[in-house]
């Protein structure tokens, strides 16, 4: 699909609440856990189709379940490059005053499909550099393995390094939250192109 999420203005009307500074072995684990489960569900999503239902098209202005899978693999290096940039430098705990969501706001926003946005012109499927879904996937899975060992063993005060994004505020480990969201709301989108009732039998 053509209209696809990136980044939800509607944070900006969300009540502040303030997360602890330092996230603790339970967000760790919640973490950790929640990029398995959406890097699984990427993956039993697409798991025995063929060609050419990975390139059927419900509309010519809506994806196939293939560009779906190049457009999350693009962004889960897309997002994790800011969100590491982000650590990377000073904490700017003075910030946390603009975050407008809670970790469960992120996700749930973030996989809500009923708004649509366009995405950005670099992360749509026709201007990655994948020639293929096994391409997509490789890297998808290299990454989301990156991000999981990170989670894993990251002493990094991730709450006070805070990323400020044009339309709204996020804290690090919120941003890492952000990128298994994302991927869950485009596997989402890949179910319903396989319900699409011209999808193919084979």
């Amino acid at each position: 699909m053509k209209k696809v999420f990136l980044f939800i203005p509607a944070f900006l009307i969300f009540s502040f609440t303030s997360p602890n500074d330092t996230i603790s072995k339970k967000e760790k684990k919640f973490a950790e856990k929640f990029l398995k489960d959406t890097e699984d569900g990427v993956f039993k999503a697409v798991k025995g189709l063929s060609d050419g239902q990975l390139k059927f098209k419900p509309a010519p202005d809506r994806w196939s379940v293939e560009e779906c899978v190049k457009h999350i693999a693009i962004t889960e290096n897309a997002l994790w490059n800011m969100t590491s940039a982000t650590i990377n430098q000073t904490p700017n705990p003075e910030k946390r005053t603009d975050i407008k969501a809670t970790d469960d706001q992120v996700i749930r926003k973030v996989e809500d499909r009923s708004t649509k946005v366009k995405t950005f012109d670099p992360l749509k499927p026709e201007n990655t550099p994948y020639k293929s879904l096994s391409e997509a996937l490789d890297s998808f899975k290299t990454a989301r393995a990156r991000l999981i060992d990170y989670v894993k063993k990251t002493n990094d005060d991730l709450r006070n390094h805070v990323a400020v994004l044009p339309i709204a505020t996020f804290d690090c480990y919120q941003m890492i939250l952000f990128i298994g969201a994302h991927s869950n709301r485009h596997t989402q989108q890949i179910e319903e192109v396989k319900a699409d009732p011209n999808f193919p039998k084979n």
